[in-house]
């Protein structure tokens, strides 16, 4: 499909997803292999370089994860990171030893060698080193270009055979030249062209969408969110009137959710939509369940039982196209290395198996902010683009405790303020998330010279690249205030207002 992309071999550093994005950054597609892909799947890639992920193994260990020595034949260039330095020096003869003190963080780097990876860059720039290992013996072949303080090889480079090694990681934010070493890599280094584009991608997906489906009918579960509405819209580019798209109303959405919805892709995009007002059936099963899990998989299961019915109504329905995306595909698949096994993704497999609909997955190969740029490609409005994520159970595990429809109608309401104050103060695209959650707690207060015994209202913001971790946002003191002053003043039910200051971990972003 695409004949300019570079292959990332993971060996379980957290930092691998981003390797592959800053390399997609640069317009040059990559994908990432688990560090045991066979070299023959390797050579079908057809990659203009490997680069080596980090991991948190040493060499050393019994059960080190090692490649297969067959990608320092393809004659390509490959550059290691991390422990993708010290697994090339290993491999390749070198010696490589306990570091007599470990470097976690910021280094200054002292460059040796100007030419090529290091093209442009300073000595004293800042990198971020993560490492307890350390290079005792070069490979012969491999000159020093790069060293810190406590580093005696911090960077080294066998031009002859294009090979380089980093000891620190150039992908991370904390490296102030980073994006520039990495650029020189495929651009002085594996001679790439940046011609990785979103309106190519579109292009292609397209076509693809079209071969496989021929004239087979397809459907879609729509929520909203950027992933199934990307989906959505890039469907029926290819399809058509053969695309139908189901939205389950399940009650538990955000305010004004539902308009929203019937408003961009019914009458905007003239896309067949089936509108399911299920309610009354999913709060009927929620009826005095206060456990979260069990919420959890209450409302996984009636869903799948709504989608199915809607979708046994449609004649000839032949594919279901979901929004899978790169990130899921990864953390789902075992076999992607040391990294990969996180969590089972609700994207990846279920619905297929039940229904036995061949599965159409046209963004599986993108990751998150691609996707948003494809949405703004195909026209869809910023406030879909650019909507933060929203859990699948929706406001049930932000309504702690039983799930009533007054409990969701106070919630939904000091919600919708939380998001208006934050758009209002131009801070909802800096943010992962935002949102309110109703605690099953009531206080003491007063409200005009009455007593009252009202719920306590929390507030949640937190940043973060994938929401593995996450950090709560410092919001300005005077928004939180006025968020606060018209959750207690405009929702009723509601005496106090609370925000929540705790990172993931050891919490989570949501509640429950």
């Amino acid at each position: 499909m695409y004949e300019e992309k570079i292959l990332v071999l993971d060996f379980g550093s957290q930092y691998t997803q981003l390797i592959a994005r800053r390399v997609r950054e640069q317009r040059v597609y990559s994908e990432i292999f688990p560090f045991n892909a066979p070299i023959n799947k390797i050579r079908e890639f057809r990659p203009k370089g490997i680069i080596l992920s980090g991991g948190p193994s040493s060499v050393h260990d019994p059960e080190a994860p090692i490649p297969d020595k067959g990608i320092f034949d393809l004659g390509i260039p490959v550059l290691g990171i991390c422990y993708g330095m010290q697994v090339m020096t290993f491999m390749l003869g070198g010696a490589v030893q306990r570091a007599v003190r470990r470097e976690y963080g910021r280094a200054e780097i002292i460059v040796d060698d100007t030419e090529d990876i290091f093209k442009g860059i300073n000595n004293g720039s800042v990198v971020w080193m993560s490492h307890a290992d350390r290079i005792e013996r070069r490979p012969e072949g491999f000159n020093l270009i790069a060293h810190t303080v406590n580093s005696p090889c911090a960077a080294m480079a066998d031009r002859s055979r294009h090979f380089y090694a980093l000891q620190f990681h150039p992908e991370v934010v904390h490296t102030e030249r980073g994006t520039e070493i990495l650029k020189n890599f495929l651009f002085n280094v594996c001679r790439c062209k940046p011609v990785w584009e979103m309106s190519s991608f579109i292009e292609w997906a397209v076509r693809d969408i079209k071969d496989k489906t021929g004239k087979g009918n397809v459907i879609c579960a729509l929520s909203g969110g950027v992933d199934s509405s990307v989906v959505a819209v890039l469907v029926h580019k290819a399809v058509g009137d053969r695309l139908t798209c189901i939205f389950v109303d399940n009650g538990l959405l955000r305010k004004g959710e539902r308009e929203k919805v019937i408003e961009t892709f019914e009458k905007n995009f003239r896309i067949n939509l089936i509108v399911v007002d299920a309610e009354e059936r999913f709060l009927s099963k929620l009826k005095g369940i206060t456990n979260p899990e069990e919420k959890r998989k209450i409302i996984g299961n009636e869903f799948i039982a709504v989608f199915e019915e809607e979708a046994y109504r449609i004649s000839d329905v032949e594919y279901l196209a979901q929004g899978t995306l790169y990130p899921d595909v990864i953390e789902s698949v075992s076999f992607k290395g040391p990294s990969a096994t996180i969590k089972s993704h609700h994207n990846v497999g279920g619905l297929p198996e039940i229904m036995k609909l061949k599965l159409i997955e046209p963004l599986r190969e993108l990751f998150k902010d691609e996707v948003r740029e494809a949405g703004k490609e195909l026209g869809l409005p910023d406030e879909i683009c650019w909507r933060q994520p929203f859990p699948g159970p929706g406001l049930a595990i932000r309504c702690l405790g039983e799930i009533t429809e007054r409990r969701l109608n106070i919630l939904r309401e000091a919600d919708a303020i939380v998001l208006e104050e934050i758009k209002a103060a131009g801070l909802y695209r800096n943010i992962w998330q935002s949102f309110a959650v109703l605690i099953p707690l009531k206080t003491v207060g007063v409200m005009g010279d009455e007593r009252t015994y009202d719920y306590t209202m929390a507030i949640r913001a937190v940043n973060s690249v994938d929401g593995m971790t996450a950090d709560w946002v410092k919001l300005p003191h005077d928004l939180l205030g006025r968020i606060s002053n018209r959750i207690i003043n405009e929702v009723d039910g509601v005496n106090r207002v609370v925000y929540d200051i705790s990172s993931k971990p050891p919490s989570t972003i949501e509640w429950e």
